[in-house]
């Protein structure tokens, strides 16, 4: 990126200054030059386009693990007033709906982990159903499904997939309000009838990993965290039917912007108000895939314990959180010392709470809400808690990931699957696929230094570090 036309106002935030007659709102990037340096010039003209939506309330802003998607940039985070026109977008939340990662905390230590590491990794592999069109044993009819779109982890937790205990630490309690079974296709409920309990493919993964550096250690004491523990990442979203989703309303909120007369920037951010027929609708749909989601990732959680129990009887394996990041949520914010009712787009970014928060667990209300920057293979993750200054800045959002540095077909031309994996094994990490090529679009080398992605997400006020986390086995579709 061509830092050249950017205004750094502190070493860790940049801005696009606006001219005389530019209509559009404000700009803020967040991260350390050296990050900004490896983005995409097409993440800073896709931030620049969401600043002309209609009713964004504050700066359009991108985190600093963001990149070049579809509509937002991945690691983008804009907020709309629906008492002001404000409008909501399929590109602001992405086709993978509610992909997210649910953190579970174990008693375990890498000394317990050590000896069967090899027999675990084979048995999560062949029990955790994952890749392109994989399909799990659950089969749901339209009815389940629907059941499933309403109650999310809930619905999960009903039918005997997990604990009570688990829905504390899910964001909404395991239920997004809203949810409309109705406003999802035949067709997108059909692409997932077999696929509730799977990862999936791409940068979904499945990681065991163990706790190698505590930076904040009242933090890490209210997670139930301390350094040699075995913690466990799930990372998948909404599957099939999220993906049909977004595919469908991208069309009818394109056709919605044209009918109402809003100038698109760029026809990837069809959009329309919040409070239109077609914005209630996708908001139904969207709530629903969030459930789908939240219920898959419980499942998920299910089969893991299922594992662990048979290799490490009696011993404790409990959610420590599950956060989303490809949402649209209505929350209340303070601006300008004013709360308002917005609604928060995140693709690519996590809601981060501070400390405090009504909707946060008591467990956690001191410390702040966990966030959860995920790695990838190889490269390790971040365990870190919201903070106060997260609100003002950035409506309570953080970083998600690492961030990608290159496309996919770059990463093929530079690394071999099998080469990959033997590398990664002789430095201790496990990993299992079934596509090689997958893979080698996901190596460590593809994307940025997460080090470096945790680190200025303290540093600009979005989270702050509490534990790093190293991973042991990786299981990927």
């Amino acid at each position: 990126m061509d830092l050249d036309r950017l205004q750094s106002l502190d070493p860790w935030t940049w801005t696009l200054p606006r001219a005389l007659d530019d209509v559009r709102g404000e700009v803020l990037m967040y991260g350390s030059r050296d990050l900004l340096e490896t983005m995409d010039d097409k993440v800073l003209e896709q931030i620049g386009n969401v600043a002309r939506l209609p009713g964004l309330v504050g700066a359009a802003m991108t985190m600093p693990d963001a990149h070049w998607g579809y509509g937002f940039p991945i690691g983008g985070v804009a907020a709309f007033d629906p008492a002001k026109g404000g409008i909501i977008s399929a590109g602001g939340v992405g086709f993978d709906i509610s992909c997210g990662i649910r953190c579970l905390r174990t008693d375990l230590t890498l000394a317990d982990l050590t000896p069967k590491l090899k027999v675990l990794s084979d048995s999560l592999f062949r029990d955790i159903p994952a890749g392109v069109g994989e399909e799990g044993p659950l089969k749901l009819d339209p009815l389940e499904l629907d059941a499933v779109l309403e109650g999310g982890a809930r619905w999960a937790v009903a039918q005997g997939f997990g604990e009570n205990a688990d829905l504390e630490y899910i964001e909404e309690h395991g239920c997004a309000d809203g949810a409309i079974p109705e406003n999802v296709s035949m067709l997108a409920k059909k692409r997932q009838r077999g696929e509730m309990g799977t990862l999936g493919s791409g940068n979904h993964y499945l990681e065991v990993q163990c706790v190698d550096k505590i930076f904040d250690s009242e933090a890490a004491k209210a997670f139930g965290v301390f350094e040699g523990q075995v913690l466990v990442s799930i990372h998948c979203g909404s599957r099939g039917l999220g993906h049909q989703i977004g595919t469908e309303f991208l069309v009818s909120l394109a056709k919605a912007a044209t009918r109402l007369g809003i100038a698109l920037p760029d026809r990837e951010l069809a959009c329309a108000p919040i409070e239109s027929p077609e914005g209630r609708q996708y908001l139904g749909a969207m709530r629903a895939a969030i459930n789908c989601a939240l219920a898959n990732r419980q499942i998920l959680t299910y089969l893991t314990r299922k594992v662990f129990a048979h290799y490490f009887p009696g011993r404790a394996m409990e959610t420590l959180f599950d956060v989303s990041h490809n949402t649209c949520k209505a929350e209340w914010h303070n601006v300008k010392g004013k709360q308002r009712l917005l609604y928060v787009h995140r693709k690519g970014a996590t809601r981060a709470f501070g400390p405090g928060h009504e909707s946060l667990p008591p467990r956690y209300r001191d410390a702040g809400q966990p966030v959860i920057i995920g790695g990838s293979m190889g490269t390790g993750s971040y365990l870190l808690a919201g903070v106060g200054t997260s609100e003002e800045r950035a409506f309570s959002s953080a970083s998600h990931g690492a961030g990608r540095q290159m496309s996919r077909n770059r990463a093929l031309k530079l690394w071999q699957g099998r080469e990959l994996l033997d590398d990664l094994a002789a430095h201790g990490i496990l990993v299992r696929t079934r596509s090689m090529r997958g893979a080698a679009e996901e190596a460590p080398g593809a994307y940025k230094d997460v080090e470096r992605v945790a680190e200025a997400t303290e540093q600009a006020g979005l989270a702050k570090r509490v534990a790093r986390l190293r991973p042991k086995i990786c299981i990927k579709g």
